[in-house]
């Protein structure tokens, strides 16, 4: 093969509503794929969003944007589910999960029968749970199946604090860990301002008389804020979608990038058969290595309190 032959970056993205195609219209913008392809069932939805994505490339930079089919999983470099049933009236959580957990395997079988070479990035929820289920389904090793984990949860805490701070966001490290739900949590330990760790810049700062308390405050905000918004308009789909985006060009660009992706862990942080959010090495083949931080035991007493409960909730799928 000539090493010099270009080579069309293309994602994949299995969903067209609301989240899939803000994705794909962020994507767009950015310039970091030469193919963006939507996949959905419902015919129109999709035709209708490429469509509308399609008539504004006057304006973007060059990109092929298109309806797929399942043959286009043969070449993707990335593909990305947002795809997912919503729960009916009277329907329980578990049986929506398994009609959730059976979209996912029938949208793996269909990538494993076109022996894509893709690393799949898993958004549907519970993201976590479902990325579990697409690790197993598909054989693959476990790095080249991610789910997007807590990258804007991480996104949302370092928003906060930057506006408690008054500090630009873009130097506010800060990383939540664990599940993407209830049982996530703020690891305080590994979070800094401009390299000045968190417990150190408060007293230099002396905005607030009990950092403790407003640690909280800003920790239970985050953990809110999905609530918030789809009380206020109904479902989130902005901020994931940059997430996304983030996620996608660290893959297609090779970047090595430190992100919190859901990521399956086979005794890192002495854990095993789960997936969740803990920092992970992103580069073109998807997750090169974990990251295992020194945590507190606080906090290492979170993780592992994260992980139990998205382990139940993984055994009650397996066992219905």
């Amino acid at each position: 093969m000539n090493a010099n032959r270009w080579v069309s970056r293309k994602v994949v993205i299995v969903g067209a509503g609301a989240v899939g195609s803000t994705f794909a219209y962020a994507l767009a913008q950015r310039g970091l794929a030469d193919e963006i392809v939507l996949i959905d069932p419902n015919n129109e939805l999709v035709k209708g969003q490429v469509l509308d994505l399609a008539h504004g490339l006057p304006f973007l930079p060059a990109v092929e944007i298109r309806e797929g089919h399942k043959s286009d999983y043969a070449d993707a470099n990335v593909i990305v589910i947002t795809a997912g049933a919503k729960q009916r009236p009277g329907e329980s959580r578990l049986d929506l999960l398994k009609r959730n957990a059976a979209i996912i395997e029938s949208i793996v079988d269909d990538i494993v029968e076109q022996h894509s070479q893709a690393v799949i990035v898993v958004v549907s929820n519970p993201v976590d749970v479902l990325t579990y289920v697409a690790y197993r389904r598909s054989g693959w090793p476990k790095g080249r199946v991610i789910g997007s984990g807590t990258v804007l949860d991480s996104a949302r805490l370092r928003y906060l604090l930057g506006q408690h701070c008054a500090v630009d966001v873009h130097n506010v490290h800060a990383y939540v860990l664990g599940e993407h739900g209830d049982s996530e949590f703020a690891a305080w330990s590994m979070t800094n301002l401009a390299g000045i760790p968190i417990a150190q810049y408060c007293p230099m700062c002396g905005k607030c008389d009990q950092w403790l308390v407003e640690r909280h405050k800003i920790e239970d905000a985050v953990k809110k804020s999905a609530y918030h918004i789809i009380d206020y308009k109904g479902a989130t789909y902005f901020a994931v979608g940059l997430a996304l985006v983030r996620i996608a060009g660290a893959i297609l660009r090779n970047e090595r990038s430190v992100l919190t992706v859901s990521a399956v862990l086979e005794g890192e942080y002495g854990l095993r058969g789960v997936c969740l959010g803990v920092p992970s090495i992103i580069a073109r083949s998807g997750v090169t290595s974990i990251l295992e931080a020194q945590l507190p035991a606080d906090e290492m007493k979170a993780l592992l309190n994260s992980a139990s409960t998205l382990q139940q909730v993984i055994a009650a799928l397996e066992g219905a």
